[in-house]
């Protein structure tokens, strides 16, 4: 019996000029991008590129997305985005094999026969959707576990189709090769595999057919253009993470060049807003167990909070907003919790801040920020696929400590352009934060060094020039005979 075709949704995205990236490259770099645009818009005349995730809002890959898709519009490529949909039982099967992906238990549940038929239904009717729109000759990308089981069917109408995992480990356990087991059959009807590092490539995979792209950011997006301080200050209090009234200098720029004013509230939990004097120490992530703000707080309520001054920020998304992680209003309500056994005098100086995603770029001007004013970012992820919280960080000129693990590696030169630290030595992070604070000038060093590798490295164009590449591979190749 057919399935009932899911609801897909296509997201909008408005194009962007290309051309205005030549505000942030040298003159060598914008002539490359140039001859990168010449070349999409002979290779993918007539082609739809369509880009397929699980969550149009709250995560790095959307905030990716709508960037890269809005340059490649404006270079004349069709390019579009398309969201799955899923019940909760495919999306708690989905972040079991997330976690596991990282090498984490997650919620210790199976990936047995019943979880592969809730996988498989879900597939089947977003690819019944998928048949009113694709066509042969075509490009599809697929992002991430949720959408694997897509390759093989999009392949049999004659779609070239890319799985890009975002995520994965560096020395996989049996939790990670378990995750493996149930992805691939599905991943290998792909004709091609992305990974963001080649140690997250899976021993069972056709190297010959696997690709490195690590992900980029988007300079001028409201997370990452220029603010003042002034503005910076005017945004914080108006979303009432800072204490004071609302100022009318709240004003940031949207993707496609508006204004936009920052009138919405974040919801701090309870805890008091900043003061506006002191320093504080930052984190922005969803609230995720791999991200741990536990260990954050821990370390910061032991070993940071007695030796300084500072305060401490945990800020992420609004949990309700975020339809493809069932386990974030969890660990909102763990950390919650920890903070609410300290002592008042420390309770106070930890800001937990849920921000409203009513409005993306509102949430993002809100992100920017954050981390321009604080002293010192902080990423201590147990593990990460990448963590671009890190590059938007480093962007802003910002000191940052982060965990030694994924990607967050291949951004930090360790003592050049920030610091790492092993994930779980809660000391060591404590101690390489109230370093930066108690020597605001190595910080500032750390933080100009920051911003020229981002430049360097991860700026859309580079990545842009990947994709192009990737398409140019694919076009050529002959297409994966598989079991689709």
């Amino acid at each position: 019996m057919k399935k009932t075709p899911a609801q897909i949704t296509h997201v909008p995205v408005a194009p962007l000029r290309w051309e205005r990236f030549s505000e942030v490259l040298d003159a060598d770099q914008a002539d490359a991008l140039k001859h990168t645009v010449t070349r999409a818009q002979r290779l993918l005349a007539g082609r739809v590129v369509w880009n397929v995730n699980s969550t149009a809002s709250g995560g790095g890959v959307a905030e990716m997305l709508i960037s890269l898709i809005a340059y490649t519009r404006g270079a004349g490529v069709d390019a579009r985005w398309v969201v799955i949909e899923g019940n909760p039982e495919f999306f708690r099967v989905t972040k079991r094999i997330h976690n596991r992906l990282h090498g984490a238990v997650g919620d210790g549940g199976p990936l047995g026969q019943a979880e592969l038929a809730v996988y498989r239904d879900a597939m089947d009717r977003n690819m019944s959707a998928m048949d009113a729109v694709v066509r042969p000759g075509d490009i599809a990308v697929l992002h991430d576990p949720q959408t694997a089981g897509l390759a093989g069917p999009l392949r049999a109408r004659g779609v070239r189709v890319v799985w890009r995992c975002h995520v994965g480990v560096d020395n996989p356990n049996g939790e990670a090769r378990q995750a493996w087991r149930f992805l691939l059959p599905f991943v290998r009807d792909s004709d091609l595999y992305v990974f963001s590092r080649a140690s997250f490539g899976w021993d069972d995979l056709d190297r010959d057919r696997l690709l490195v792209i690590p992900p980029s950011i988007d300079a001028f997006a409201p997370k990452n253009q220029e603010l003042d301080e002034g503005t910076v200050s005017a945004i914080l209090r108006c979303a009432g993470i800072e204490a004071g009234e609302c100022p009318p200098g709240s004003v940031f720029l949207r993707r496609d060049g508006t204004p936009g004013r920052v009138d919405r509230r974040a919801d701090l939990g309870g805890s008091p807003p900043l003061d506006g004097a002191q320093p504080y120490v930052v984190q922005v992530s969803r609230w995720d167990r791999l991200k741990d703000p536990v260990g954050v707080l821990e370390a910061f309520a032991r070993r940071i909070a007695p030796r300084t001054p500072a305060h401490l920020v945990l800020a992420g998304p609004a949990v309700a907003a975020v339809s493809d992680d069932p386990e974030g209003l969890e660990v909102l309500e763990e950390v919650a919790a920890q903070r609410a056994a300290l002592p008042a005098d420390l309770r106070d100086r930890v800001h937990l801040v849920s921000l409203p995603m009513d409005d993306a770029a509102e949430n993002a001007a809100m992100v920017n920020a954050l981390q321009r004013q604080a002293a010192v970012v902080v990423q201590k992820s147990l593990a990460e696929g990448f963590g671009l919280t890190v590059a938007e960080a480093m962007w802003k000129g910002r000191p940052v400590v982060a965990s030694r693990v994924g990607g967050i590696q291949d951004q930090i030169r360790e003592g050049e352009t920030g610091l790492l630290v092993d994930p779980r030595d809660l000391d060591a992070f404590a101690d390489a934060v109230v370093d930066l604070l108690e020597r605001p000038e190595r910080a500032a060093r750390l933080g100009i060094a920051a911003r020229e590798e981002i430049r360097g490295l991860f700026l859309g164009p580079r990545h842009l020039t990947q994709y192009v590449d990737l398409f140019e591979r694919l076009l050529s190749a002959t297409p994966v005979v598989g079991a689709a």
